[in-house]
This record gives structure tokens, C-alpha cells and sequence, in this order.
């Protein structure tokens, strides 16, 4: 028995095949996306690479898709700080894009703004359980009455739950209700709401992105970065080791942290919202092809050559940028560009995890001097794991994931020496489509795909 994994990828659509009695790796195949006619031929192209022998008893079949602007969601709560942070992380665990977050009662400027955004889906959350109760309902009827055309996940105050949905019924096309994601002041609980996004996806926006077919043909099972994670909560709990997993693509930079990420010395205080054990962020100026200038913009030309062995020409970034950014599937030309593409994946995951990691801030007290830690530590995760195309094409991976947790920031909580490891077969999200079919095949597989490189020594 076999199973065809596929990823739908903005430029890419990769495709893994996988004996699963015994577990082994049959081979992997991509071909340029088609999301510009049908995304079916792009898949077809893909497997063109397989005979008809190697696809003969496929019993399983599942895909995922970041193709068509991936899964895009704007989070509504009521403290920036605490249920709008809350529905974030229940957003991006469940493979979404946070296009933006809106905090208290939605203002006109704010429902046009949510309007030009255009979403694929609210996810409408505020109030503990029992708690203020007023802001929630006064958001489903400015969402009522706005004509949004926009399904809505209900993650809040589950008191007024139903209220809040008589009130959004026959205004919006769908409503889904969940449980609170911040049931108690400063206690997560996403996995509910994600679970509901996945629905919504799975049932309502698949459709609106033209992904039905593939939906018919394969069976989409979820996003691209929630297979990611899946992969990385499967690697974490299999290995039982503390794992960062950095996935730089074209468009974002992605990382997934799988710790508890509570303070690791003594006098240290942990301050704000408990952080997830399972937690996604996404840099949508931080990618390698769409998001070129993006990146360039955000972190400066200055920064990227300061990861250069050389002084770049007058131009040189900019010329190559151009060129990345216009031809889909674009690869470096000669040595020159090699360092270029090195510098810019290190800049990528350099800022990515300092964003995604915690940071330190000293105050004082009475009784002295103490340490205020924001956000999770990852100082002493044991792996980090790189996957995307830029860093399996590299020459030395181990010199971009290295390289960019060198000079980093003493009071930044990023990752301290761990073990590097390159999911070497683009091959992470196909492992966790599979993890929820065949655990124990997906765990033999990540034996297979997963290189040791070496460990960071800063």
C-alpha cells in the first residue's frame, strides 16, 4: 500500500509517494504551480515524474495547499494583549495568515479597512467565559450589519454565544462556534478554534479559491503550515526532544517552537499571556521570491551584505532581486548569486526566530534587581530543523541555519547550540499529511528525511 502526499505551494507544487508496509520513501517530484489556469495541471506535471508501476497501489492520497494567498484571517478580540492575542495563536496554529488584529469595538475605518483586506474568514473572539460580555456582541452586529461576505469562527465568551450568533445569522455566510480560546485570564485554549478553522476551510473556502477540485481529485486535508506543524508536534513528541523548525519560503518566513518556553534561570519572572507549547509565526516581509522586497526593505541592503564575502556592486541586490522576484523559479547563475541567495535565507531566519523567540527586559525593585521575560525561551531547544527549497538546494545548509544564529542579541531568547537538521527531501509537510493517517509510517519517514547537519557552536 502507498500514499501520495501534496504540497500546492505558491510557486511549487511538490508531490511525495511513500510505501507505507514497510515505510520508506519512493521518491519526490515537483513542477511550477498553476494557480493562474487550473491547479490540477500542475499537479499532473508533477507526477509525470512517477511511472505508472511506482503509482500503482496509491491507497491513500491527501494534500495541502499555501497556493492562491494560502489561508488569510482577520482576528477580532477585545485586550490587544490578551484575547487578540489568544485568537492570533489560534490563527497561525491553524496555517492562517493574520492579515491584522483589531482590539475593543470595531470602528467604521476599521470595518472598511477589514472590507479592502478582503479575508477568507473572521475569527470573532473577546471575554473570558462569564466575563464582559458587551464588546463581543457589539462586534457581531457591526459585522451583521457591514455586509461582509465572510464566514466567522465564534472563539469567545461562550455565555452569549448563541446570542452572538442569532445575531450574525443570514449576514455572513456561515457561522461556526468554538470554545473561548481564552477561557480565563491568561489561559490558552486555541486547539478548539483551530479545529473550526480547518472546517470552514475545509468546507466553505476551498471553494472560493478554486481548490475544489483538488479537493474532489486528492482530498486537501488542511494548510501547508499546519502540515509543517503536525510534522514538527510529530517530531517533537517521537523524538522527545525541544524543536524549532524554520520553513523559508518564497512568500514568508515561517517558524514552529515546540516547548513550554518558561523562564530557564533563576530570577527570572515570566510576564503577559502564557505561550503556547505549539506555536507558529509568520513573517509575510521575510521571503525569498514574492516577498523579495519586502525583505529588503525591512531589514536594509547594508544588513544583507554584512553576510556577504564580498562588497556587492552598486546594484547587485537590487538587480538580483528583480530577477528572483519576476521569473517563477528562478535559481543563482554562479557563485556570485549563490552568496546572494545564502545571505538572503540567513537574514530570513536570523529575523524571523528573533521575532518569534522571547526577549528579556531588566527592571528593578524593591528587593532589587530582577529579569522580566516576554514571549518563550528557546534558548536551550535541542533541534532546530530547517526545511524550504533555499536551504535543500544549498550547498552548505548548515552554514545559512548556523550562520544565522551567530552575533545574536544577548537579551533575545532565540535558540543557543542546538542540533541542526535539514528536512533534506522538502518533505515535512508531506509528513505531517501523513501523521494523521499512519503515525508509525510518518514516524519512519522522518528518520529518512531528516539530515543531521552539525551544531551551531556560538
Amino acid at each position: 500500500m502507498k500514499a501520495l502526499l501534496i504540497d500546492i505551494g505558491s510557486t511549487f507544487t511538490k508531490v511525495t509517494l511513500v510505501n507505507l508496509d514497510p515505510p520508506f520513501l519512493i521518491g519526490t517530484s515537483q513542477a511550477l504551480t498553476t494557480a493562474a489556469t487550473d491547479l490540477m495541471e500542475g499537479l499532473e506535471k508533477a507526477l509525470e515524474a512517477f511511472s505508472p508501476e511506482q503509482l500503482n497501489g496509491v491507497k491513500v492520497k491527501r494534500a495541502c495547499s499555501s497556493a492562491a494567498g494560502g489561508l488569510r484571517i482577520v482576528a477580532i478580540g477585545l485586550v490587544s494583549d490578551l484575547t487578540v492575542k489568544a485568537a492570533r495563536e489560534a490563527a497561525l496554529g491553524a496555517g492562517a495568515r493574520v492579515l491584522a488584529a483589531y482590539s475593543y469595538t470595531l470602528t467604521d475605518q476599521e470595518i472598511q479597512e477589514i472590507k479592502g483586506l478582503k479575508p477568507d474568514l473572521l475569527l470573532l473572539a473577546g471575554g473570558t467565559d462569564g466575563g464582559e460580555r458587551k464588546t463581543i456582541l457589539e462586534n457581531a452586529a457591526i459585522i451583521a450589519e457591514a455586509g461582509l461576505e465572510v464566514p466567522v469562527v465564534y472563539a469567545g465568551n461562550k455565555v452569549v454565544a448563541s446570542e452572538a450568533v442569532e445575531i450574525l445569522k443570514n449576514k455572513v455566510p456561515r457561522v461556526v462556534v468554538s470554545r473561548n480560546v481564552m477561557p480565563e485570564v491568561n489561559i490558552l485554549n486555541p486547539q478548539p478554534a483551530r479545529q473550526a478553522i480547518r472546517q470552514l476551510y475545509l468546507e466553505e473556502i476551498t471553494k472560493a479559491k478554486g481548490l475544489d477540485r483538488i479537493q474532489e481529485q486528492v482530498g486537501l486535508a488542511m494548510p501547508t503550515p499546519m502540515a509543517v506543524m503536525r510534522g514538527g508536534e510529530l517530531l517533537q513528541s517521537s523524538w522527545k526532544k525541544e524543536v524549532v523548525v524554520v520553513d523559508v519560503g518564497g512568500a514568508t518566513t515561517d517558524v514552529h517552537s515546540f516547548c513550554d518556553g518558561k523562564p530557564r534561570t533563576s530570577g527570572v519572572i515570566f510576564r503577559g499571556l502564557e505561550e503556547p507549547f505549539a506555536k507558529r509565526t509568520v513573517e509575510g516581509d521575510l521571503g525569498m521570491r514574492v516577498s523579495i522586497f519586502s525583505l529588503l526593505q525591512s531589514l536594509g541592503e547594508e544588513s544583507l551584505a554584512a553576510n556577504l564575502p564580498f562588497v556587492p556592486e552598486e546594484g547587485e541586490i537590487t538587480a538580483y532581486a528583480m530577477r528572483v522576484h519576476n521569473e517563477r523559479g528562478a535559481l543563482p547563475r554562479n557563485e556570485r548569486e549563490m552568496y546572494l541567495e545564502r545571505a538572503l535565507a540567513m537574514s530570513c531566519i536570523r529575523e524571523a526566530l528573533l521575532r518569534h523567540a522571547g526577549s528579556l527586559n531588566e527592571t528593578y525593585t524593591p528587593g532589587g534587581r530582577i529579569w522580566l521575560q516576554k514571549g518563550k525561551d528557546l534558548t536551550k531547544v535541542d533541534l532546530m530543523v530547517g526545511t524550504g527549497g533555499v536551504l535543500v538546494r544549498a550547498q552548505k545548509p548548515s552554514d545559512i541555519l548556523g550562520g544565522a544564529l551567530k552575533d545574536r542579541d544577548p537579551l533575545a531568547l532565540t535558540p543557543v547550540n542546538p542540533e541542526l537538521y535539514l528536512d533534506e527531501h522538502y518533505i515535512l509537510s508531506a509528513i505531517g499529511l501523513l501523521a494523521e493517517v499512519d503515525s508509525g509510517a510518518a514516524e519512519m519517514l522522518l528518520k529518512e528525511a531528516l539530515a543531521p547537519t552539525g551544531r551551531d557552536e556560538d
